[in-house]
């Protein structure tokens, strides 16, 4: 796809400085930009490579002057960082924009589909699904029984969402993920095995959800998993049964979560962070990444450690944990010290 700087200042709301007729057909970064491509300038480290960069059209803020003359057209616009991500979500639905359903694959006849689907070859849809509009689901994917899916949902290749799931609009949903898969429930019995406890509860994701490659969000013992809207889950992820996710929390990659904890609204939490069940974990929390938690958490506090502390004391105690042999050792010469100085009035 090829696109004139006069069209691109057309979807950002820019001015074109320069030729308007220029195209491109590829995005680049500014130091590596070609003939033919559309890069950004927003950090001002990179000014000078506007100047020796061979890319066609440059993205800049409106404030940008430019020192000598220059190869490149220009678009100004308010915010070149916010412009240029909006590009890059427009030409990634422009990439996307498939439709039609390929063969082989299985829809069961009382399954019901909106406008615009797109279904993968070797896909499956049970019985009962419900889609909405504009969903992409690639190839390998399997959609259970009663599985009702929003408007504008992307399903990569590999996916596998398991009965009764519920996902809102506007989701993405990275390959190799399970949604739906039982909760880790086991009874011991007196000899010693154990018995599985049925989990007949479901994953419901509210809108505007993303969820990474190989995450697993698995299914409630009764009632459900729920991840509020907004929710950004990094790739290989494990989300226990029962587990709340509060709306627009961001959670980073390996971090597990245990069953039946909840957590609040706008938190951010770090790769590689376990933490344990039945857990209450508040609003605009920061968890910091490879930490362990074991305990309820209030609002507003930010945390490190395994088990997690007060990140302010963390750094502290770091600080002291680096200097420990020193410290060892001068308490050595001070045990020395003393031993000495008691052995003397001794004699």
């Amino acid at each position: 796809m090829k696109f004139t700087a006069e069209q691109i200042a057309g979807i950002l709301d820019g001015e074109v400085v320069g030729n308007p007729n220029a195209e491109v057909h590829v995005l680049s970064k500014i130091e590596e930009g070609k003939e033919g491509s559309l890069t950004f300038l927003s950090n001002p480290k990179y000014n000078n490579y506007i100047y020796t960069t061979e890319a066609t059209i440059t993205i800049v803020n409106k404030s940008f002057i430019p020192e000598s003359e220059l190869r490149t057209t220009l678009i100004k616009v308010d915010d070149a960082y916010m412009a240029f991500s909006k590009l890059l979500e427009f030409y990634d639905k422009a990439k996307g924009n498939k439709s039609g359903i390929e063969q082989p694959s299985v829809i069961a006849e009382n399954a019901k589909y909106g406008v615009n689907l797109y279904l993968g070859s070797f896909s499956y849809i049970g019985s009962n699904v419900v889609l909405g509009d504009d969903v992409k689901i690639y190839p390998n994917c399997f959609i259970g029984d009663n599985v009702v899916i929003g408007d504008n949902v992307t399903i990569f290749a590999g996916t596998k969402i398991y009965e009764q799931t519920i996902i809102g609009n506007n989701c993405a949903i990275h390959s190799g993920s399970i949604i739906g898969a039982d909760g880790f429930g086991f009874a011991p019995s007196p000899d010693g095995t154990f018995k599985k406890i049925p989990q007949i509860g479901n994953v419901i994701i509210e809108d505007n959800v993303d969820i990474g490659a190989c995450t697993t969000i698995d299914r409630a013992t009764m009632g459900s998993t729920i991840i509020r809207k907004g929710v950004k889950l990094d790739n290989q992820i494990q989300i226990a049964h029962n587990v709340e996710i509060g709306e627009n929390t961001v959670i980073a990659a390996q971090t597990g979560i245990a069953g039946s904890t909840k957590i609040g609204k706008n938190a951010m939490i770090g790769g590689q962070v376990g933490i344990a069940g039945h857990l209450t974990i508040g609003n605009n929390v920061r968890i910091q990444a490879q930490s362990g938690v074991g305990r309820n958490i209030k609002d507003d506090e930010i945390l490190q450690g395994s088990p997690t502390f007060g990140y302010n004391d963390y750094s502290k105690s770091y600080v002291h944990f680096k200097n420990l042999p020193k410290i060892v050792a001068e308490l050595e010469e001070l045990k020395k010290h003393i031993l000495n100085q008691k052995n003397g009035n001794n004699g």
